[in-house]
C-alpha cells in the first residue's frame, strides 16, 4: 500500500486496541437508529454493558427539553473476543420531538450489589437535533478550490518574500486572492475553501491567537469582505477552515488561564497540573485544547462561528479535526449555524474508519472522502490496487454510506504529499486519477496548485525535509504553470459542471478487468460512459451502452482515460 492516510489506526495494533475499547465498561457513542432524527421518529438508542457485576438497570436520564427518565430494556447478550468477555445490548425508544428540537440525555447503569450509578462513555452528555437531514442543494453541484493563503498569491506588483525554508513566511495576500477570482472563475470553480487567515506567527495559520480578527500580514477584515462580496458576484460560494478544537497558546484566553489559577478562563482548558501539563492537541504544547464542555468556552468558539458566516458572508465550514470536540458540541454547532441559514454547508475533517465517519449523520451534512482519497493514490499513483480491486472497493463504500451523506473527495491536500509527487511527476496519473475523482459524485476538491503541475522536493516523512511544509509549495503563475495539466482541469470541470447525471444519477459497473475500468453514470436524460486505463498499455474496449444504445469503443492510451456523452 501506498502512503497510508489514517495514522490514528495505521498498525494493527492500534485497530486491535481501538476493537478492544468500544464495548468496554458502559458504552454508547451516541449509537442510535436512526442516526439523523427528524419529526415523529422514535429513536431507539443502544448501550452496552461489559463489567464484572450485574446491572439492575440502566436509564437514560434526558436532560433537555425537560427533564424525564425512560428505562432501557436488556435485549440480547454478545461474547466479545477481543476482551474474553460477555457484554449485554440493553435499547429503550425515546419519545418523537417536532422539527427544531435539540434533544440532549446522558446514560445511568446501576449495579444490582448496589454502590454509584456507572455513567456511559465517562459521563458524556449525548444529544441529536431533530430535522430534515440532507446536504444543500448547492453542495452536490459543488467543485471546491482549496486555498491555502500565504504561499497563493502575494497580490499584482509584489514578489515572494525571499526564504530560508519552506517553514517561512512567503507572503501571499488575501488582495491577493481577490486579484485571481477571476482565473478561479474561469477554470469552473464555484466554491472557495479557505486555510485559516486568522493571526498567527506560522506560515499556515492553525495556531490562531485571536477568532475574530484577520492575520495583518494577510490583510484586513475589510479584505475578507470584499473577498466574499466579489467571490459572490461571480458565483462563488466561501468555506472557512474552522478549528474548534484547539487554538495557538498565544490566545488571551489561555494566557490569562497561565498567568491565574483563578482567572475566569481556567477552566475554558483542561489542566492536569497547573500551570505545567494541560491537554493539547497531540502533544503539541503550543496548541491547547479548548474545554467545549465549559459552557463560556463553547459559547466563545459558537459565536466565532456564527460571526464569520452571519456578520461576513461565508457560505459554509470546512471542520478541522473533528474527532477531538464531542458529538454533543457538533450538534449544538449545527442547530447554530443552520438556524442562521439552512443553506449553510458543513462538512468534517474524520480521518476515521467509515462507520465513525457516520456517526457525525445528523451533525454534519458529510465527511472529507479519506478512504477515496486512499484508494485514489493506491491505484493511479502508487498502483497497488488494480483496477478490479478498485471497483470492488468503489461498489461498498458508495453501498455502505446512505443517499444523502456528502463525502467531498480530494487527491491531495495541504497535510498529504502532493499526487504528483508520490506519482512520481507522471502527469498522466494525475489526469487519470483526476478524471475519476470528477466522474464520481462527491463534490471534487482541488487543492491550489494541482491543476498546474505543483509538486514538491522530498517525502514530507524524509528527516531532511520541511515536514508538512513540503507539501506547501508555493502556487505557480505564468509561465512557470504547466498549461497543458491547465487546460485539462479546466475542461474536466465543466464537463462536470454541464453534466449533472454524475451526481445524481446512479453509477454502473460495465469492465473491471486486465487494469481497464469503465462505468457509467446514467440517469433518465443522459448516460456519461468513463474509460480507464490503469497500465503502461494502450488497451482497447468495446462496452454495452445502458438503455439499450448499442455499444462504444474506446481507443486507450497507455494511462489514458475517455469519456462518451450518450
Amino acid at each position: 500500500m501506498g502512503e497510508f492516510v489514517f495514522g490514528s489506526l495505521a498498525t494493527t495494533e492500534k485497530r486491535f486496541q481501538h476493537l478492544q475499547e468500544t464495548f468496554q465498561g458502559v458504552s454508547h457513542r451516541s449509537r442510535m437508529a436512526p442516526r439523523a432524527v427528524q419529526a415523529g421518529d422514535s429513536p431507539v438508542l443502544t448501550v452496552t454493558v461489559e463489567l464484572d457485576r450485574a446491572m439492575a438497570r440502566v436509564e437514560c436520564v434526558a436532560l433537555e427539553p425537560e427533564t424525564a427518565v425512560i428505562p432501557l430494556q436488556p435485549v440480547k447478550t454478545e461474547w466479545d473476543l477481543l476482551n474474553w468477555s460477555y457484554y449485554q445490548i440493553w435499547q429503550a425508544a425515546l419519545p418523537p420531538q417536532p422539527d427544531g428540537t435539540l434533544v440532549r440525555y446522558q446514560v445511568l447503569a446501576y449495579p444490582a450489589d448496589g454502590g454509584d450509578p456507572i455513567p456511559a462513555d465517562d459521563g458524556a452528555t449525548f444529544s441529536y437535533l431533530v430535522g430534515e437531514w440532507r446536504q444543500p442543494d448547492w453542495a452536490e453541484s459543488a467543485v471546491v478550490y482549496q486555498i491555502f493563503p500565504d504561499r497563493f498569491y502575494p497580490g499584482d506588483g509584489r514578489s515572494w518574500r525571499k526564504t530560508n525554508t519552506l517553514n517561512d513566511i512567503y507572503g501571499g495576500t488575501l488582495r491577493g486572492v481577490i486579484q485571481k477570482l477571476d482565473y478561479i472563475a474561469d477554470l469552473g470553480f464555484n466554491v472557495i475553501w479557505l486555510n485559516p487567515f486568522f493571526p498567527d506567527d506560522t506560515h499556515h495559520g492553525y495556531h490562531a491567537s485571536d477568532y475574530h480578527a484577520v492575520n495583518p500580514r494577510l490583510g484586513t477584515l475589510a479584505d475578507v469582505r470584499e473577498l466574499a462580496a466579489e467571490a459572490h458576484k461571480r458565483g462563488i460560494r466561501l468555506l472557512l477552515d474552522f478549528v474548534a478544537n484547539h487554538w495557538g497558546s498565544d490566545h488571551a484566553t489561555f494566557q490569562a488561564a497561565l498567568a491565574d489559577r483563578n482567572s475566569e478562563y481556567h477552566d475554558w482548558y483542561t489542566w492536569r497540573d497547573w500551570p505545567r501539563d494541560y491537554k493539547t492537541f497531540f502533544g503539541v504544547k503550543d496548541l491547547p485544547q479548548i474545554n467545549l464542555e465549559h459552557r463560556p468556552a463553547r459559547d466563545y468558539v459558537l459565536n466565532a462561528a456564527r460571526y464569520w458566516l452571519e456578520e461576513i458572508g461565508f457560505d459554509g465550514l470546512r471542520l478541522d479535526y473533528v474527532l477531538g470536540p464531542s458529538l454533543d458540541f457538533w450538534t449544538e454547532l449545527r442547530a447554530t449555524v443552520k438556524a442562521i441559514n439552512p443553506d449553510i454547508w458543513l462538512f468534517g475533517e474524520a480521518v476515521d474508519a467509515p462507520d465513525a465517519q457516520l456517526g457525525y449523520m445528523g451533525r454534519f451534512d458529510g465527511t472529507l472522502d479519506f478512504l477515496l482519497a486512499q484508494a485514489l493514490r493506491d491505484t493511479f499513483a502508487a498502483n497497488t490496487m488494480d483496477a478490479a480491486a478498485f471497483d470492488a472497493f468503489l461498489q461498498r463504500h458508495e453501498a455502505y454510506f446512505p443517499k444523502g451523506y456528502g463525502r467531498p473527495s480530494f487527491l491531495d491536500n495541504h497535510d498529504q504529499n502532493r499526487f504528483l509527487f508520490i506519482a512520481g511527476g507522471d502527469k498522466r496519473k494525475l489526469k487519470l486519477a483526476a478524471l475519476c475523482q470528477f466522474t464520481l459524485s462527491g463534490a471534487p476538491i482541488v487543492y491550489n496548485g494541482t491543476e498546474v503541475g505543483v509538486s514538491q522536493r522530498r517525502d514530507r516523512t524524509d528527516p531532511a525535509s520541511d515536514g508538512m511544509a513540503e507539501v506547501r509549495q508555493p502556487m505557480l503563475w505564468g509561465d512557470d504553470q504547466d498549461k497543458e495539466l491547465l487546460v485539462y482541469y479546466k475542461w474536466l470541470i465543466h464537463f462536470r459542471r454541464q453534466h449533472p447525471v454524475i451526481w445524481n444519477g446512479r453509477r454502473q459497473t460495465l469492465h473491471a478487468a486486465n487494469q481497464i475500468y469503465v462505468y457509467a453514470c446514467v440517469n433518465e436524460e443522459e448516460t456519461v460512459l468513463v474509460a480507464l486505463n490503469v497500465s503502461d498499455e494502450a488497451r482497447e474496449i468495446e462496452v454495452t451502452v445502458p438503455g439499450g444504445d448499442g455499444r462504444h469503443r474506446f481507443d486507450l492510451a497507455a494511462w489514458g482515460g475517455e469519456t462518451a456523452v450518450f
